[in-house]
This record gives structure tokens, sequence and C-alpha cells, in this order.
């Protein structure tokens, strides 16, 4: 009597029936509709397996051109052109049918020592890593145009706010470049998540690699990767590089989210100290009177489908190891999310390019507000050797009278500070008749913010050339990697066709 086998009454093998049809409208559906990111990476991960497999003598000479021949020629047809059909199964499954329509079983040698997903893995990096450098470049491109509108504004006194609320004088220049640097750490992080991205899975095969390929180098080095990942399960099956691009990603639309939202409340009427071109705005169709800043909405709103995608991925992530569906969703998830960034970035430069300040209403309310409440509070550290809580203390009495009396901040003077010490601390301090009009001055302020990052204008132009050189660097090296890719692609077409014939 035979002992049955636990996987007695269980079916093993591949399926002998196709598959439900809501498994095609619902799981093949979609990854074939993220097909067009993965096809000239899925051709080129092709080429590169067979001119492997050729050179290690397993795939027969005449086989190997046969296929470059198809390979070649699928390379020149568009993913929309290419008869990817959900009810053949995924992208990978799409091409293997029209392989074996063109070429018979002689396709079947691409299957050698790789199973699908390994294709995918490498397709999915070669198109990350262009759209990488791609969106650095952008990034860098906001930053010039932010640089250069910050400068013609070093000089632009704005009451600079937290909450909301005037807190300091400072200007618009230096305002605006608190929105460059976040960029520029932004544009640093996707340059190492490049080079995350840019290490090869070619040869990893499911968990531990196949026994046909005993060095995984010669396909990384094919397709222009600076070098192989050193775990094969892990260069499987790992997606914690993707979280991160993601979460860059949602970092840099975030600090462009701040400023859009700056920006529309900075447009209002309320305050009226900048206005979009009217190529980044709408009108209502119902109020003849309405100019609405439309840009500054879709920046802000794609910030928020980022970060979705990202806490998205995450809960998909969260499975156990070596789980397709980690990768299932990152074929679309992180490529769509990318190429969102791309068009925010551009939008944003754009805007910021083509923005129109208003130094007269800035300086209107700079005048009417309290912003130099701190200035006063330190002169009097200063001048009298006071301690800053009671100075603070003082002056902010000082400073609550004023508003009540309609008397501006620039307009305070040595009596009315007199009368707010001798009722804080009970005797005057001897400030009548002082002139503080230099210690109240929003330009004089300004000026004395000399330090390294001030808003003094010596400061602003330091942090100008700085980052102009910065960025110069920056845009230089992803120009540099996207040529190296560029090269590494078109010398393994070369290669293919000499010998494909």
């Amino acid at each position: 009597m035979t002992t049955p086998t636990r996987s007695a009454g269980r079916a093993l093998g591949f399926p002998q029936t196709g598959p439900a049809p809501e498994l095609v409208e619902s799981g093949f559906a979609l990854e074939n509709a993220d097909a067009s990111f993965l096809h000239r990476g899925l051709n080129l991960a092709d080429i590169a397996h067979v001119l492997d497999l050729r050179r290690r003598g397993i795939v027969p000479e005449d086989a190997a051109r046969e296929l470059l021949a198809l390979l070649l020629e699928v390379t020149e047809v568009d993913a929309d052109d290419f008869p990817y059909d959900p009810s053949h199964g995924e992208p990978y499954n799409s091409r293997e049918h029209f392989f074996v329509s063109r070429i018979g079983d002689v396709a079947g040698w691409l299957h050698a020592g790789r199973p699908r997903r390994e294709a995918a893995r490498v397709a999915l990096r070669l198109h990350l890593r262009r759209q990488l450098t791609e969106l650095v470049e952008e990034a860098v491109a906001f930053a010039r145009d932010a640089v250069a509108t910050a400068e013609t504004h070093a000089s632009t006194l704005l009451p600079d706010q937290t909450y909301l609320q005037q807190a300091q004088p400072s200007t618009f220049g230096h305002y605006l470049l608190s929105f460059v640097y976040p960029a520029v750490r932004d544009a640093r992080r996707l340059l190492d998540e490049l080079d995350w991205v840019d290490s090869s899975p070619g040869g990893a095969g499911c968990v531990n690699g196949t026994r046909l390929l005993d060095d995984r180098g010669p396909v990384a080095s094919a397709l222009g990767f600076r070098g192989v990942i050193p775990h094969t399960r892990d260069a499987m099956w790992q997606v914690d590089g993707l979280v991160h691009i993601l979460a860059t990603a949602a970092s840099l639309l975030s600090n462009f989210s701040k400023l859009a939202e700056d920006l529309e409340i900075f447009s209002s009427s309320e305050f009226d100290f900048v206005d979009l071109a009217d190529a980044y705005t709408r009108s209502s169709i119902l109020m003849p009177q309405k100019r609405n800043p439309y840009a500054l909405s879709i920046i802000r709103g794609a910030n928020g489908v980022v970060i979705g995608r990202l806490t998205g991925f995450l809960a998909v992530t969260k499975s156990p190891s070596a789980r397709s569906d980690n990768l299932i969703f990152a074929y679309g998830e992180v490529p769509r999310a990318l190429d969102l960034s791309l068009r925010i970035t551009r939008l944003t430069s754009g805007v910021v390019r083509t923005l129109k300040v208003n130094p007269v209403r800035m300086r209107e309310e700079l005048d009417r507000g309290y912003t130099q409440a701190t200035d006063l509070a330190e002169h009097l550290v200063q001048r009298l050797g006071v301690d800053y809580r009671t100075a603070y203390v003082v002056v902010g009495n000082t400073v609550r009278a004023a508003s009540r009396a309609g008397v501006p901040g620039a307009q305070i003077t040595g009596a009315m500070i007199d009368e707010a010490a001798v009722a804080h601390t009970g005797r005057s301090w001897g400030l009548a008749g002082e002139d503080l009009s230099g210690v109240l001055d929003p330009v004089s302020i300004v000026a004395s913010r000399r330090a390294e990052g001030g808003a003094a204008q010596a400061a602003v132009a330091d942090m100008v050339s700085r980052l102009r050189a910065e960025l110069d660097e920056l845009a230089a090296y992803a120009a540099a990697r996207t040529a190296g890719f560029d090269r590494a692609e078109q010398e393994l077409l070369v290669q293919a066709r000499g010998v494909a014939g």
C-alpha cells in the first residue's frame, strides 16, 4: 500500500486551463496597463540575455541570430503598437505569445536560466534610472528659476511670516531661497537612489541563481549597470529602494506644495503680494471678476497623489518575502509617481519663473505691522543690559498699547517703552526722547542680517553664488549618467545587430 504524500489531491504543475475572465480583467489587465513603462527595458533585457547565453555557448548560433533579429525588430515597435493582450497573461506572456507565433519554440531560449520576473525587474530599473536623472535635471531647473527670481528680489522687503502671522522683516528673495535648498537636498537624494536603481538583478534566477550562468557581470555590463545586486534572493525581491524613491518624490512635491499654498495666499486680493502670470491661471465660468490660481491647485493636489502612492505601496510591501504583489504594483505605481513628479516640477518652475511680485503691497504691510519687535527687544538687551525675558515683556506690552492706539511699529517711541517698563518693572528706563528709527527701520534690520544664510544682500548674493555652482554640478552629473545609459544601450544594439547579421 502506497502512503499518500501531502500533495495528494492537490494539483501540481502549471495550470491546464486558461485564466478566468475575472483574473484577466483585473490582474492581467492591471499589469498590461503598465507595459509601456517596461517595453523598451524588456527588449534590452532580452537582447542582453540572449547575447550572454550565446557567449556561454548555451544557445545555438542559428537560434541566437533568429531571436536577436526578432528582438531588434520589436525594439522599433512602440509599446502602444505591440500586441500586449491581457488574455495571454502579463506583458511577458504577451511577448512570449508573439515570439512563438513568429519563430516557434526557438523563442523558448529566452527562458533559459531566467524567470519571467527577472526580465521585468531589469526593465523596471532601466526605466526608473532615466526617470530619476530627468527628475534631478528638472529639480535643478526649478532651483535655477527660483534662484534667478530670488536674486531679482534680494532687496524687495517682505513681512516674513510664521503661522500666517507677521514675524520679522525680510526680503522676498531670501524667502524664496528657502524652497531652493530642500529641492537641492531632494535632488541629491534622488542621485543616491539612482545608485540603488543602477544595479543589476540579472542572473539572480528566482531566489538562488541558475547553474547556466556562473557570472552575472556580463549582463549588468551590457545594460550599463554599475554592478550587480550582491545577494540573488534580495536582488529579485527587494523593494526598500522603491519606497525611498517614492518618499523622495513625495518630499520634493511637498516642498512645492508649501510654496504653492503660500503663493495662493499671497496672490489673494487680501494680500496682493504676488500675481501669477495669466498662463498659470484659469478663469471662473460664472464669476467674471475671478481669475483662479489653477496651477497652484494642481501642485498641491499632485503632492497628495504621490503621498497616496507611497502609502499604498508601503501597504502592499508589508507582505511576507518573495511575493509577486510587492512588485506587480511597483511596475506602474513608481513610474507613474515619478512621471507626475516630473510634470509638477516643470509646472512649479514655470510659476516661479513668471511670477509677478508687488513690492509696494509688501512694504505697506510691513510699515503697518510690528515686525520690528524682536529687534527692539534685542536692542534693549544691548543698550540697557536687561535680561531678554524682561525686554520681551516690556516690548510686547508696548506693541499691544501701540496697536490699540493705531501707532505702527516704526513709530514706537522711547516714551512708550518707558511707560511699559514702569508698569512691568516699577521704574523708567530713561528712553524718552531717544531716536529709535535705526532700530525700527525694516531696511536697517534686513541689512543687519549679515551672517551666513541671512537676508542682507551680501549674504543672499553669497547663497546665490554657491547654489548656482552646486546646481551646475548636479546638472552635469545627471547628464553624464544619462549619456552613459545611452552609450550602453546603443552599444548593446550594435552588438546584437552584428550577431543577427
